[in-house]
């Protein structure tokens, strides 16, 4: 599959992602008696991915994430060559998925951009949760979610049931860390919501990028030295 073919897959997957699980928490989470509320944004994250996965897994690897990209990267599962162009699609489709979410918003009168489904820590956090939560919270929830990518994408578990395992575990991730900084685990969506947000999630950025990379990085080396055949 050619370099081109992929990153169109990795805009359009990562557009979805931003569009349908920010899209969930903006317009739909605080709907007056038919709000879907802290585990229907949980799942609509999780659809995002287990859909996109279905639907590109098979031309980009449906990486729709920096830090997954660099997680791969590191287990020598993903060319080097191919490692900046994959965020650079991601953070642009991303980007472009958090602006139009960001039109169809503000189409209604009297909305209120606030923090945009952004994330955060100490004030900017949905119940108040330190910089240190945060950070430990952000990198720990990345290694996870990596280890589940790896682990089912071998080649020894079962064949067809990666984008289900995957889907389910970021659904988790939400469900568990939603309260701390709203969940990422994904610097490209934090960056593409954090552009429109109305707060100072801008600033608390570079939190979103170093921890789940940080997470990626070691779910990677030891995934790399785990799934070895050969003896330590």
């Amino acid at each position: 599959m050619s370099l081109s073919k992929k990153l169109v897959a990795e805009f359009i997957g990562t557009f979805w992602l931003v569009f349908g699980g920010c899209g969930s928490a903006v317009l739909a989470a605080g709907f007056p008696e038919l709000g879907i509320g802290f585990v229907g944004v949980s799942l609509a994250f999780g659809l995002t991915v287990l859909t996109m996965a279905y639907a590109i897994g098979h031309i980009s690897g449906c990486h729709l994430n920096p830090a997954v990209s660099i997680g791969l990267w590191t287990a020598g599962k993903f060319e080097t060559k191919e490692l900046l162009p994959y965020i650079a699609s991601q953070v642009i489709g991303g980007t472009v998925g958090a602006f139009v979410l960001y039109l169809i918003a503000t189409g209604k009168a009297g909305f209120e951009v606030g923090g945009f489904a952004s994330n955060g820590y100490g004030a900017l956090s949905p119940d108040g949760f330190s910089m240190t939560s945060a950070l430990l919270i952000e990198l720990v929830l990345t290694f996870m979610f990596l280890f589940i990518i790896l682990g089912s994408t071998s080649d020894k578990a079962p064949a067809g049931f990666a984008p289900i395992a995957i889907g389910l575990g970021l659904t988790l991730i939400h469900l568990i860390s939603i309260p701390v900084t709203n969940t990422s685990v994904n610097p490209a969506r934090s960056t593409a919501v954090a552009f429109f947000a109305d707060t100072a999630a801008m600033s608390q950025l570079w939190l979103f990028w170093l921890a789940p990379i940080v997470g990626a990085i070691i779910a990677g080396v030891l995934w790399k030295w785990l799934g070895s055949e050969k003896d330590s």
